[in-house]
């Protein structure tokens, strides 16, 4: 599928990469034989804003995806909503804290979960350590994302 001017490039994606693999390696997981994407969403600052996102699945047909997102320590996911998309986070290793609209935090530990209903702003980001969550959602649409910052949203297809 590929991502475009939101994904790493070059040597900087394979030395993300090899670090997240690493960190998987050392925790004694596994995750799935796809291709990675290391998302910068455009703004090229990855140490700070970005992910790495192993899409399991994202069976339209059948109405359901899942994922399994990582971010290094100190890494942020920028704060976005989905107009359609229903997404519940599992903390598999890590903690997150989560910003959602109107100043709320929480912070999430491993097992723990929380669900983000479509309209519902969102940021999470890595704390004491490198993060791992699963995503379970229904089918993910790049043009679904609608990013506080509007310099990514320039970078994301128009909805079909």
């Amino acid at each position: 599928m590929g991502l475009g001017r939101l994904e790493l490039q070059g040597a900087a994606r394979r030395e993300a990469l090899a670090a997240c693999r690493s960190q998987i390696e050392e925790w004694g997981l596994a995750l799935p034989n796809v291709e990675p994407y290391p998302l910068h969403f455009g703004l090229d600052n990855f140490p700070d804003i970005g992910e790495i996102e192993f899409w399991i699945c994202n069976e339209e047909e059948a109405g359901y995806c899942g994922k399994f997102l990582f971010l290094f320590a100190g890494q942020t996911c920028p704060f976005h909503r989905h107009r359609i998309k229903h997404e519940t986070f599992f903390v598999v290793k890590g903690r997150m804290r989560l910003e959602l609209d109107e100043g709320r935090e929480l912070t999430l530990n491993r097992g723990d979960r929380f669900a983000v209903p479509p309209g519902l702003g969102h940021a999470f980001t890595a704390v004491d350590g490198n993060l791992l969550l699963l995503e379970v959602s229904m089918p993910s649409h790049v043009w679904d994302n609608e990013f506080a910052d509007d310099r990514i949203n320039r970078l994301l297809p128009p909805q079909p």
